[in-house]
Protein backbone atom coordinates (compact mmCIF):
# COMPACT_ATOMS: atom_id res chain seq x y z
CA UNK A 1 0.00 0.00 0.00
CA UNK A 2 1.22 3.46 -0.84
CA UNK A 3 2.02 5.88 1.93
CA UNK A 4 0.19 9.18 2.18
CA UNK A 5 3.25 11.07 0.96
CA UNK A 6 3.61 8.83 -2.11
CA UNK A 7 -0.05 9.35 -3.01
CA UNK A 8 0.24 13.11 -2.61
CA UNK A 9 3.31 13.12 -4.83
CA UNK A 10 1.41 11.17 -7.53
CA UNK A 11 -1.62 13.45 -7.21
CA UNK A 12 0.56 16.54 -7.66
CA UNK A 13 2.27 15.16 -10.75
CA UNK A 14 -0.86 13.85 -12.52
CA UNK A 15 -3.55 16.37 -11.58
CA UNK A 16 -5.33 18.36 -14.24
CA UNK A 17 -6.18 21.45 -12.17
CA UNK A 18 -5.28 22.77 -8.72
CA UNK A 19 -8.01 20.98 -6.75
CA UNK A 20 -8.02 17.74 -8.75
CA UNK A 21 -7.77 14.64 -6.54
CA UNK A 22 -9.84 11.99 -8.31
CA UNK A 23 -9.56 12.30 -12.07
CA UNK A 24 -9.06 9.06 -14.04
CA UNK A 25 -5.41 10.00 -14.62
CA UNK A 26 -4.74 10.19 -10.89
CA UNK A 27 -6.63 6.98 -10.16
CA UNK A 28 -4.73 5.12 -12.89
CA UNK A 29 -1.38 6.48 -11.69
CA UNK A 30 -2.07 5.39 -8.10
CA UNK A 31 -3.25 1.95 -9.22
CA UNK A 32 -0.15 1.57 -11.39
CA UNK A 33 2.15 2.29 -8.46
CA UNK A 34 0.23 -0.15 -6.24
CA UNK A 35 0.44 -2.78 -8.98
CA UNK A 36 4.22 -2.30 -9.20
CA UNK A 37 4.54 -2.73 -5.43
CA UNK A 38 2.33 -5.82 -5.35
CA UNK A 39 4.20 -7.36 -8.27
CA UNK A 40 7.47 -7.01 -6.38
CA UNK A 41 5.89 -8.48 -3.25
CA UNK A 42 4.52 -11.47 -5.16
CA UNK A 43 7.88 -12.21 -6.73
CA UNK A 44 9.27 -12.66 -3.23
CA UNK A 45 6.17 -14.38 -1.78
CA UNK A 46 4.92 -16.71 -4.50
CA UNK A 47 2.30 -18.43 -2.33
CA UNK A 48 0.57 -15.27 -1.12
CA UNK A 49 -2.75 -15.88 -2.84
CA UNK A 50 -4.59 -13.11 -1.01
CA UNK A 51 -2.24 -10.49 -2.38
CA UNK A 52 -2.46 -12.07 -5.83
CA UNK A 53 -6.23 -11.65 -5.73
CA UNK A 54 -5.78 -8.02 -4.72
CA UNK A 55 -3.34 -7.51 -7.59
CA UNK A 56 -5.81 -8.95 -10.11
CA UNK A 57 -8.52 -6.70 -8.75
CA UNK A 58 -6.32 -3.61 -9.11
CA UNK A 59 -5.32 -4.59 -12.66
CA UNK A 60 -8.99 -5.03 -13.62
CA UNK A 61 -9.90 -1.67 -12.09
CA UNK A 62 -7.07 0.07 -13.95
CA UNK A 63 -8.18 -1.59 -17.20
CA UNK A 64 -11.74 -0.30 -16.69
CA UNK A 65 -10.47 3.23 -16.02
CA UNK A 66 -8.21 3.12 -19.08
CA UNK A 67 -11.12 2.02 -21.27
CA UNK A 68 -13.25 4.85 -19.83
CA UNK A 69 -10.54 7.41 -20.50
CA UNK A 70 -10.06 6.09 -24.04
CA UNK A 71 -13.81 6.43 -24.72
CA UNK A 72 -14.00 9.94 -23.27
CA UNK A 73 -10.77 11.60 -24.46
CA UNK A 74 -8.21 9.79 -26.62
CA UNK A 75 -5.62 12.59 -26.32
CA UNK A 76 -5.60 12.40 -22.52
CA UNK A 77 -5.46 8.60 -22.76
CA UNK A 78 -2.42 8.67 -25.05
CA UNK A 79 -0.65 11.26 -22.91
CA UNK A 80 -1.20 9.21 -19.77
CA UNK A 81 -0.20 5.85 -21.24
CA UNK A 82 3.00 7.30 -22.66
CA UNK A 83 3.80 8.76 -19.24
CA UNK A 84 3.19 5.65 -17.14
CA UNK A 85 4.14 3.12 -19.85
CA UNK A 86 1.13 0.81 -19.58
CA UNK A 87 0.37 -1.96 -22.06
CA UNK A 88 -2.77 -0.90 -23.92
CA UNK A 89 -3.05 -3.77 -26.39
CA UNK A 90 -6.48 -4.66 -24.99
CA UNK A 91 -7.92 -1.30 -26.00
CA UNK A 92 -8.82 -0.88 -29.64
CA UNK A 93 -10.76 1.65 -31.60
CA UNK A 94 -14.53 1.22 -31.46
CA UNK A 95 -15.89 -1.03 -34.19
CA UNK A 96 -19.10 -0.27 -36.07
CA UNK A 97 -21.08 -3.53 -35.95
CA UNK A 98 -23.79 -2.49 -38.38
CA UNK A 99 -23.95 -4.75 -41.43
CA UNK A 100 -22.90 -3.28 -44.74
CA UNK A 101 -26.00 -3.51 -46.91
CA UNK A 102 -26.74 -1.50 -50.01
CA UNK A 103 -29.52 1.02 -49.52
CA UNK A 104 -31.77 -0.49 -52.18
CA UNK A 105 -31.67 -3.95 -50.51
CA UNK A 106 -32.50 -2.45 -47.13
CA UNK A 107 -35.40 -0.46 -48.66
CA UNK A 108 -36.86 -3.55 -50.41
CA UNK A 109 -36.97 -5.56 -47.19
CA UNK A 110 -38.91 -2.90 -45.29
Amino acid sequence: MLSKEQKLKLIESFRIHATDTGSPEIQIAILSEEIKMLTGHLQAHKKDHSSRRGLLRKVAERRRLLKYLFREDVKRFEALTSRIKVNTAFITTPVDNTPDMPEEVAADEV
